[in-house]
């Protein structure tokens, strides 16, 4: 058994991820649901540290040893990429590898709303795509990327953890910045990317207050920038942005996120009823009565504004997954067990 041959049997079975565990057969995640990959064993100590030494180079193995966790990317050949978490449980080696395609997905052919390649189109603002792990906000921000790089001259800057996507260089240049192997620190990385001429920043995950004011200061300065936050709804990101920083600052976060911010993309991944799974999005656009509510603090009365904005494209998390269930994609039971707001989803529905 090697590394190889279970990525590729992840690549074959277009899976999302690979897991492997002591005590477990290696196992493989598909449409959301944890599979055993056939054919295998349950996985002892000395199994799993020669897969995951035979993808390490000697100072990973060093970095791995003394900080018992580990962040990086691995190549499989020109078939795919994968971005691999190992980490220790019970005081045992363990890795989750997430399947990374090699060939980048258009909008349309990850089943997402037009009006996103709006975004793309910005000269300078901030744009976020959030929702829980595994739900596709890489996936979705490559594809925004990547419409830009094919139409657009700029200079598009990322800074990830690890690089999950390559961008090629086509009417755009990509320079692609990984910590640890490009910069120190996440920090370091963001201050510098004003001196390196951007027009366009993807901030790989705001993670804390640093990167969080960076991203802002950014979007303040005149750039475009995207970026990921693990939160369930428009209102909940605004929430959780204003909230890691001191009291003190918080009114003038909120002006700033009025000023900056022109959308927030809100995604869950449903399985489908064909296999496979459908994106269902909530989306929300910047009007002025949103900035007002940013900037006066009433987060809590977004969700009406989203739901009454319609005619501008925005769409809340339940008109989303109405929509799937309307059009056959997705079953009732599956929508309901997605949602916020149940009462509202079974109103749309009809009891």
């Amino acid at each position: 058994m090697t590394i190889q041959e279970l990525l590729e049997e992840v690549v074959k079975k277009n899976a999302s991820d690979l897991h492997l565990m002591v005590g477990a057969m290696p196992t493989i995640r598909i449409d959301g649901t944890l599979v055993p990959v056939q054919g295998y064993t349950p996985l002892n100590e000395e199994s799993i540290t020669q897969l995951i030494h035979s993808i390490l180079t000697e100072d990973q193995k060093h970095a791995l040893e003394a900080n018992k966790e580990l962040d990086f990317s691995f190549a499989l050949g020109e078939v795919a990429r994968f971005r691999v978490n190992v980490y220790h449980q019970k005081g045992y080696m363990s890795a989750a590898l997430r399947y990374i395609p090699v060939q980048i997905r258009t909008l349309e052919e990850l089943n997402l709303p037009p009006l996103l390649r709006n975004f793309t189109r910005l000269p300078q603002g901030f744009v976020l795509v959030t929702g829980p792990t595994g739900d596709g906000k890489s996936t979705t921000l490559a594809a925004m990327i990547n419409e830009i790089n094919e139409n657009r001259s700029a200079h598009i800057i990322t800074i990830e953890d690890p690089i999950e996507y390559v961008f090629p260089h086509r009417r755009s240049l990509v320079s692609q910045r990984e910590l640890h192997l490009d910069t120190h620190s996440w920090d370091i990385a963001l201050r510098s990317a004003l001196r390196e001429d951007p027009d366009v920043v993807l901030i790989g995950e705001m993670r804390d207050y640093e990167t969080i004011a960076a991203a802002l200061t950014i979007a303040e300065t005149g750039h475009l920038v995207f970026s990921t936050l693990h939160t369930n709804s428009a209102a909940a990101t605004i929430n959780r942005i204003i909230d890691v920083f001191p009291e003190h600052q918080q009114a003038q976060v909120r002006a700033q996120l009025a000023m900056t911010l022109e959308g927030v993309i809100s995604q869950r991944l449903i399985p489908a009823i064909e296999g496979g799974r459908y994106p269902a999005t909530e989306v929300m656009l910047m009007n002025p009565a949103i900035r007002s509510l940013i900037r006066e603090g009433k987060t809590h009365q977004i969700d009406n504004q989203i739901l009454t904005s319609q005619e501008m494209g925005m769409m809340s998390l339940e008109q989303s997954l109405f929509v799937l269930v309307k059009t056959g994609k997705i079953t009732r039971e599956q929508a309901l067990s997605h949602t916020l707001r149940p009462d509202e989803l079974s109103r749309l529905l009809g009891r």
